[in-house]
C-alpha cells in the first residue's frame, strides 16, 4: 500500500528539525529586534553610523532617480513647448501685423499734418492767393503737360494766373470754364518762365522739355557760371509771375545753361493756390485786398 501524500512532520525527523530551528530563529530575531528597539529608545545616537552608512549606500540610487525625474520633466516641458509654440507664434504674428498697421497710420497722420501746415503757410503768404483749390487731373503720359483745377470763373479765376503749390511754381491758367480751369504746366514745351538764380540773381529763362524737366538757358551768353544744385526762382520779368517763387533745381550743365528738375511735382500736389497776375497794374496792397473782398 502506498504512503499517504500528506504526512505530518512528526513522521520525518528532518521536518521536525526544520520546524524547531524555525521557531528558534523567530524567537532570536524577536529578542534581537526588541533589544535593538530598547537601545534605540534609550540611546538614539547609537545607530547613527548605521543610518549614515545606509544613506551612503542609497545615495547613488537616489541620484539616479533624481536625474530621471529631471529628464522626464525636461521632456514634458519640451513637448509642452512644441504644443504651445504654434499658438504663441500666431499671436505674435498678429500683434506684429497690428503694430505695423498702427505705424503706417501714424506715418500717414504725420504726413497729412505736414501737408496741412504747408497749405496753411501757402494761404498766409504775401500777397495772399486768390483762391486755394484742388488739382483734380493732369496729363502724365502725353508729350503735352496740362492739369485741371476745381475753380473757374465762379471763383474769379482768369487766363494767365499763376498756379503754385507749397513747393513752388506749377504753371499758369490756359483756359477757364465756369467751375474748372485748364493749367499749362511749367514742364510743357510751350511754357517759358523768366527765372533767376536765387543766390546772386543770374538771369535766365526756363522752358519745359515735356519730360518733367526744364531747359534753363542764360540770357547773357559767355562763360557758364551755373553749378549743379543751383536753385532758380521766378524773376518777375514780363509781368506774369511775381518774383521769388521757387521753380527748379539744376541737375546737369549744358553749354548755355543746364537741365533742371522741377521742385513742385504736379503729381504730388493735391491742393494748389491761384495767384493774381503780377504786373505794374497790380500793386501789392491791391493784390492783398482783392482776395479778401472776393472771399
Amino acid at each position: 500500500m502506498a504512503p499517504p501524500a500528506n504526512r505530518r512532520s512528526g513522521y520525518s525527523r528532518r521536518a521536525q528539525y526544520g520546524t524547531f530551528f524555525g521557531y528558534i530563529a523567530g524567537i532570536v530575531g524577536a529578542l534581537v529586534g526588541g533589544g535593538l528597539l530598547i537601545v534605540s529608545i534609550l540611546n538614539p545616537g547609537s545607530f547613527s553610523w548605521l543610518r549614515g552608512a545606509a544613506a551612503d549606500v542609497a545615495a547613488p540610487g537616489g541620484q539616479v532617480a533624481s536625474e530621471g525625474r529631471a529628464a522626464g520633466q525636461g521632456a514634458f516641458a519640451i513637448i509642452r513647448g512644441y504644443a504651445l509654440a504654434g499658438s504663441r507664434n500666431a499671436r505674435l504674428e498678429r500683434e506684429l501685423a497690428e503694430a505695423k498697421t498702427r505705424l503706417v497710420e501714424a506715418q500717414a497722420t504725420a504726413a497729412e499734418n505736414v501737408r496741412l501746415k504747408a497749405m496753411l503757410g501757402l494761404a498766409r503768404q504775401y500777397p495772399p492767393p486768390l483762391v486755394i483749390t484742388e488739382l483734380v487731373a493732369g496729363t502724365g503720359a502725353s508729350t503735352r503737360r496740362f492739369a485741371t483745377i476745381a475753380a473757374g470763373t465762379d471763383r474769379g479765376v482768369a487766363v494767365g494766373m499763376p498756379i503754385r503749390s507749397p513747393l513752388g511754381l506749377v504753371g499758369r491758367v490756359l483756359e477757364v470754364g465756369s467751375s474748372t480751369a485748364r493749367v499749362l504746366l511749367v514742364t510743357d514745351t510751350e511754357s517759358v518762365v523768366p527765372v533767376r538764380r536765387a543766390q546772386d540773381g543770374v538771369s535766365a529763362f526756363a522752358q519745359g522739355r515735356g519730360d518733367g524737366r526744364l531747359q534753363v538757358r542764360l540770357i547773357n551768353l559767355g562763360i557758364n557760371p551755373l553749378k549743379v544744385g543751383d536753385v532758380f526762382v521766378t524773376s518777375g520779368s514780363g509781368g506774369l509771375y511775381r518774383p521769388g517763387i521757387a521753380v527748379a533745381k539744376l541737375i546737369s550743365l549744358t553749354r548755355d545753361g543746364g537741365i533742371a528738375q522741377v521742385l513742385s511735382d504736379p503729381s504730388a500736389s493735391e491742393y494748389v493756390a491761384v495767384d493774381n497776375i503780377w504786373g505794374p497794374q497790380i500793386e501789392p496792397t491791391s493784390a492783398a485786398a482783392q482776395p479778401a473782398g472776393k472771399r
